[in-house]
């Protein structure tokens, strides 16, 4: 239910469309705040102005983050628990995109499927990660194939009437990244680890694979692994991407594709069974505003976190003060990188 028109402003840390050194921040104002300004105020005095919320929302974390925190008011974790903090991620992930753009690295994402609605895979086959991409991007689905795009409107429709709501699965890839980002000696800077962190922290994402993911654990290991070929310019290649870009926490020089699901938006106009917090009593759980299907948003989100990982790994490995520093280790790395993989002719 989009309500509000996000514009995030830049505080600090950039003149005139260039960033200076230091720390940047950001803001993004919340346009329905003052509408809550008294309800949701720090002062005491104007404690009791709205109801407290005491039926908690099955699926959210409304039951278990009252619970934690001891809360007898639901509200004071339903408000911090929705996804519309996720709004700065994207804030932020915009930044890291316009850094890795600089280095070569375009990230993009696609929706697969809503419901028990997917896309025809013959469709898509044979088109490169760019180019659904850039399907997506005119789909009001963010789906790459126009027709599953219809599909995926009549199912959330249906659903709509129904007071249920749907979740999905996207994609989300990155192309032009070098060798070696993460590692394999420390199991807390494997970068497949620390996709599926960033990816899982996304509200109601509930699986997250790499390449093949769970079908790699139904195939025979000669149809899962990407064998190592020679180019024509004896450089070394793969004929196949299962892995998703990522072997032993390392990327491997082959595009990184990382797929999300997102389960169903727990908040339903069909009123789910709850017990009142305050008086033990079954009850109809609270309703709050919400979407029905919020998976091609989702996908969205899933590009800023790949991207806020992926800026982190590559100032890890190429750190420098400046864009010019960091772009010389970048160079300098990769020609180490093809005289080591061409062999001693090469070196």
């Amino acid at each position: 239910m989009k309500i509000e028109t996000d514009t995030a402003a830049i505080l600090s840390g950039v003149r005139w469309g260039k960033t200076i050194g230091s720390p940047i921040s950001l803001v993004i104002e919340n346009r329905d705040f003052s509408n809550w300004a008294e309800g949701m105020s720090g002062s005491v005095e104007h404690e009791g102005s709205i109801a407290p919320v005491t039926r908690p929302r099955p699926g959210h974390a409304d039951l278990a983050g009252a619970l934690k925190y001891d809360q007898a008011d639901v509200r004071n974790i339903l408000e911090r628990s929705s996804a519309r903090e996720t709004a700065m991620r994207v804030a932020v992930g915009a930044v890291c995109r316009k850094f890795l753009d600089e280095l070569g690295v375009k990230i993009g994402s696609y929706v697969t499927s809503v419901g028990n609605v997917e896309l025809d895979h013959s469709a898509i086959e044979g088109k490169s990660h760019n180019d659904l991409f850039e399907q997506a991007e005119a789909s009001e689905m963010r789906c790459p194939d126009h027709g599953a795009t219809d599909r995926m409107k009549a199912a959330i429709d249906a659903a709509t009437k129904d007071g249920n709501s749907l979740g999905g699965v996207f994609v989300v890839f990155a192309e032009g990244l070098p060798p070696g980002l993460g590692s394999h000696v420390h199991w807390d800077r494997r970068l497949d680890g620390l996709m599926a962190q960033a990816l899982m922290s996304i509200q109601a994402i509930k699986g997250v694979e790499a390449g093949l993911g769970f079908e790699a654990a139904r195939r025979p290991g000669s149809e899962v692994m990407d064998e190592i070929l020679k180019d024509s310019e004896g450089g070394l290649t793969r004929n196949t991407n299962n892995a998703g870009g990522i072997e032993g926490g390392i990327t491997n020089g082959m595009p990184l594709v990382m797929r999300a699901a997102m389960k169903p938006i727990p908040t339903l106009r069909r009123a789910l069974r709850s017990v009142d917090m305050a008086t033990g009593e079954p009850v109809e759980a609270a309703y709050e505003r919400s979407d029905v299907c919020a998976v091609p948003a989702a996908a969205v989100i899933g590009e800023a976190m790949v991207s806020t990982v992926l800026a982190g790994a590559f100032l890890d490995k190429f750190g420098g003060d400046s864009m010019g520093e960091i772009l010389c280790n970048l160079s300098a790395y990769k020609r180490s990188i093809n005289d080591a993989s061409s062999g001693p002719a090469g070196q």
